[in-house]
């Protein structure tokens, strides 16, 4: 549930939450985060923390989010007078004002050409690069994107993030394979990012959607990113929507899970994913009984709009009052 915090704002924020983080910026922008008196008496009374410009750097992003580009203006050009127009960090922030103030595609090629000249004189500035990707994407060069990612991940194959980035425009190139190998790369390195685990299951589900053994890996995920984090709304929509798919294939095939299982036994070897067993009918039955339990909750309380459970996003969570609409049919 994303909440207005301009320290730690969350990955996704809602435009609601985008909004309420904007509002802010009058106050920040009144009061200096440097002192004004001269030096040495700067360096004692100053303002400056290092939280101080994570708030203006969040506090720019939500700005440009809500269209309030003249605010957004004032903190960039607040940013680079701190840290100089060379930074790399304020680099990329340029570049994302310019890119949400481009109206055409033709204005995001000339932010794109601005993106290559900067990579000519320092190839190692991988804020530009990812930059780079977002723009080729708003261009629908998916080809181009896929293959500066790459690019990227091979330079920096620890990047979490590009691996996430890449396995998203390979999905939407219909590439599943390459998809699901990209966010297994982001659970190598980031094992309990329960949004991954959601997004793998996702990909599997959607890569054979009438598959045992798809179904069956997408049922394990979700169940991780639910363990990971109880209110997932996703985590449980999923997993909810597989169990339904699996009950009626499951009671077909458990002779054929049970010899499987006996025969990867007695090979004493270690079992790849595609060769475990399907689930059990019981634990398939009661976790689809949690996961109905948990969806109606949040979907009571949202509705009614109890404190701490409104923060859900409203198309979400419209789907999941639909999936169990159709459950009870």
């Amino acid at each position: 549930m994303a909440t207005a915090n301009l320290l730690t704002p969350p990955t996704t924020i809602t435009p609601p939450t985008a909004l309420a983080l904007s509002q802010k910026a009058p106050l920040i922008l009144a009061s200096p985060p440097t002192s004004t008196l001269p030096w040495p008496l700067s360096l004692l009374f100053t303002r400056e923390t290092p939280e101080s410009w994570t708030i203006h750097e969040n506090l720019l992003l939500a700005a440009l989010r809500t269209g309030d580009d003249a605010t957004a203006r004032s903190l960039l050009d607040r940013l680079t007078a701190r840290f100089g127009g060379t930074n790399e960090r304020i680099v990329a922030l340029r570049g994302i004002y310019e890119e949400a103030l481009a109206g055409s595609d033709a204005e995001l090629e000339k932010v794109f050409e601005g993106y290559e000249k900067v990579l000519k004189e320092d190839a190692t500035n991988f804020g530009v690069r990812k930059r780079r990707v977002a723009v080729l994407k708003s261009l629908g060069r998916v080809g181009d994107a896929i293959t500066a990612l790459t690019v990227l991940v091979e330079n920096s194959p620890t990047d979490a993030e590009a691996w996430a980035e890449l396995g998203e425009l390979y999905a939407v190139a219909g590439a599943w394979g390459q998809a699901i190998f990209c966010l297994e790369e982001v659970l190598l390195y980031m094992p309990n990012a329960w949004s991954a685990h959601a997004q793998l299951a996702t990909l599997h589900y959607l890569s054979a959607p009438a598959s045992l053994p798809a179904l069956a890996l997408a049922l394990r995920h979700f169940s991780r990113a639910v363990e990971l984090n109880s209110s997932s709304l996703r985590g449980l929509y999923g997993l909810k929507l597989i169990a339904q798919k699996l009950i009626p294939l499951l009671p077909q095939s458990q002779s054929q899970s049970q010899s499987v299982s006996k025969r990867n036994n007695n090979n004493n070897n270690p079992t790849d994913d595609d060769d475990l067993p399907p689930p059990n009918l019981s634990t398939v039955q009661k976790l689809e009984e949690i996961a109905t339990s948990k969806l109606a909750e949040i979907v009571r309380l949202y509705t009614a709009g109890k404190s701490g459970w409104t923060g859900f996003d409203e198309a979400e969570v419209q789907a999941a009052r639909e999936l169990l609409g159709k459950a009870e049919r």
